[in-house]
């Protein structure tokens, strides 16, 4: 960490109610030439087309530009491109890609924020946050149900949740920390700054801040934070007969309650306390479900790409389980095998260290004990598509399954392995 910024970290620890001042000023040449170490420098270009290798060329110069613009109040936030991607609904999510001067920028008040904010919240909240994830979360939600005290859970999703944040709310949260008009003005300038949408139309927002800018996910953060984290902790909780857990990625969150009075409770005020700050519920992604071992009837939810059910273990035993989401595995299959398709061409070397790279990537965040089943699936299926693709690259067919099988023998592909396991013996895998 940036020697200025632990020492932030270390105040903001100290004292929950101080007010930081002067944090522009941390903007400085130096500190910006570190932040650029920290962008990625293969992601797409802004509106002005300029590219990270582009830009570093003249990376000093560059840099010092900004700075004196900074300084004399003439810097202006450049328009922010506007991109598409496919949702697993079938809808469009929509990004925002900033200028690689606005990303630099974005990336010292990110450094900054999280160094004030992270001493703040709350260990519900694992969404865009250093050290911490959604494996981190699918344990946690483990650890806490695990034992059966929980019978009733919440899940829910915010519609729209990056594009409804209320500004001037966000900013009455941001002044409870910080006391800098420089520093919030230039977190004012990108929320504001007209997005450029595919049909070269400018939209000017008034709400949210877009999916894809540096700066967004923390600031999301610090909304629900204020918005959902400290009144669960402080008032919920309060008002509960028993007891009561959040567990939060983002705006997706789940809630759990020993005593149904209490869930019904929450499920009712919880769409009310939402409208406060300009946010609805997706009422089809929210729900209340009986969630216990004694239950004759399976119930299951899905969060972060996992389902969780109840089961027995092999020995009888009744325990909670936790598998990849039939959902997900489907998805999974499909993207390898579309991946397989435009892909399959490449010579063997190259084709079999990329698929390596990413079953790795599936297996760390997928292999958890108890999740073997769905893990072989996936393996197998994407076998079969790869031999599949191998063999539509001529006329005629170059692999049998034997051929095929000394094939990723040969280049050593990755088999379907546990990851993480059970840090305490008769957890029922």
């Amino acid at each position: 960490m940036h020697t200025s910024l632990q020492g932030i970290a270390e105040k903001a620890a100290q004292d929950k109610s101080y007010r930081f001042r002067s944090l522009a000023r941390l903007l400085t040449v130096s500190f910006l030439l570190w932040c650029w170490k920290l962008i990625n420098k293969r992601a797409a270009a802004g509106v002005d087309k300029i590219t990270a290798n582009e830009f570093e060329v003249e990376l000093l110069t560059n840099v010092e530009d900004l700075v004196e613009q900074l300084k004399g109040n003439r810097y202006k936030a450049k328009l922010v491109r506007r991109q598409y991607i496919p949702k697993d609904n079938g809808k469009l999510r929509p990004l925002g890609i900033p200028a690689i001067s606005d990303k630099i920028l974005q990336t010292g008040v990110k450094a900054i924020l999280e160094s004030i904010y992270e001493q703040d919240f709350l260990p519900c909240s694992y969404g865009y946050r250093p050290k911490t994830g959604a494996t981190n979360a699918v344990e946690d939600i483990y650890q806490q149900l695990r034992n059966g005290q929980y019978h009733y859970i919440v899940e829910a999703d915010i519609k729209g949740y990056f594009d409804n944040i209320d500004h001037n709310a966000l900013i009455e949260m941001l002044n409870q920390r910080i006391d800098d008009k420089r520093f919030i003005r230039l977190i004012q300038k990108w929320l504001k700054a007209g997005i450029l949408d595919t049909d070269n139309k400018v939209i000017c927002p008034t709400t949210g801040t877009p999916q894809g800018g540096i700066v967004s996910p923390v600031l999301a953060n610090i909304y629900l934070h204020y918005a959902l984290d400290v009144w669960f902790e402080q008032i919920v909780k309060s008002h509960c007969v028993g007891k009561a857990y959040l567990c939060r990625y983002a705006d997706d969150f789940i809630c759990a309650f020993t005593n149904e009075y209490d869930a019904k409770r929450f499920y009712k005020v919880l769409g009310k306390r939402l409208t406060r700050f300009n946010l609805e519920l997706a009422e089809d992604k929210t729900h209340i479900i009986r969630f216990s071992r004694f239950q004759k009837e399976k119930t299951q939810f899905e969060f972060l790409g996992f389902e969780f059910r109840w089961g027995k273990s092999r020995f009888g035993k009744i325990v909670l389980k936790r598998r990849t989401s039939p959902k997900k595995l489907k998805k999974a299959i499909v993207n390898f095998t579309n991946w397989c398709k435009e892909s399959g061409h490449k010579r063997a070397s190259i084709l079999f260290k990329q698929i390596n790279s990413k079953l790795r990537g599936y297996y760390n965040y997928y292999g958890l004990a108890g999740n073997s089943k769905a893990l072989n699936s996936f393996f197998y299926w994407a076998k079969v598509n790869l031999l599949k693709w191998l063999n539509r690259r001529s006329q005629r067919k170059s692999y049998t399954w034997q051929a095929f099988n000394d094939l990723i023998k040969h280049f050593n592909l990755l088999k379907p392995r546990i990851i993480r396991r059970p840090t305490q013996f008769g957890f029922g895998f």
